[in-house]
């Protein structure tokens, strides 16, 4: 009886080991697909109207925004309520308090993002770059602060939009991915990945 219960154990925890380390090569690819793609049209629109020096559109938030909607598609957090709500909302957070508590640093910085995650969770809007996203309009570049409430605009506003565009596209490509995880947000958005994925495959097969 207890050799069974460790036979079962040990074989449990092993598929458990192995579901948990298995590289799905799909699942990378397209990781890796959309947060390029993403990333490079939010650089390309920067380009178009800012010196290479200004990195306004690229803040550092939208990293973090790739890793939960191209990393973990399926997350609360990385779905579209969460990630166009928690970065405007916290936006908007971090551009008042610069304006209302501009000084000292170790205040306004904090004061910004607890005041975000308190506004993402009553608002059900939580996604941790947001947390970012409101300390960057506190502690950014002077570019980024002049820019006031323009801010929530662009970058943030715009950026997050083109990085929900690509994730609606790219995480509907395999039967794997499903976003957004509403079910009838996803067919949609699947009648709009499927034709893309299928002149995918003919290019792979011209080559």
């Amino acid at each position: 009886m207890i050799r069974k219960k460790i036979k079962r154990t040990y074989r449990i925890g092993k598929y458990i080991f192995y579901k948990e380390t298995v590289v799905d090569y799909r699942e990378t690819f397209w990781s890796f697909v959309s947060s390029f793609l993403g990333m490079a049209l939010i650089g390309y629109v920067q380009s178009l109207y800012l010196s290479p020096l200004e990195n306004v559109f690229l803040i550092g938030s939208f990293g973090a925004t790739c890793v939960l909607i191209y990393g973990t598609v399926h997350s609360p957090l990385a779905q579209p309520r969460n990630l166009i709500g928690g970065h405007l909302i916290s936006a908007l957070i971090g551009v008042t308090v610069y304006k209302v508590v501009p000084e000292p640093i170790w205040i306004s910085a904090p004061l910004a993002v607890s005041l975000s995650i308190i506004a993402m969770q009553y608002t059900k809007t939580l996604h941790p770059p947001g947390g970012a996203t409101a300390l960057i309009a506190v502690i950014g570049t002077e570019h980024v602060r002049s820019l006031g409430y323009l801010y929530a605009l662009f970058p943030v506003l715009s950026g997050v939009l083109i990085l929900f565009v690509v994730a609606i596209i790219c995480n509907n490509m395999t039967h794997q991915r499903k976003y957004p995880s509403n079910i009838n947000f996803s067919n949609r958005a699947k009648g709009i990945g499927l034709p893309l994925k299928k002149t995918f495959k003919k290019l792979q097969g011209n080559l």
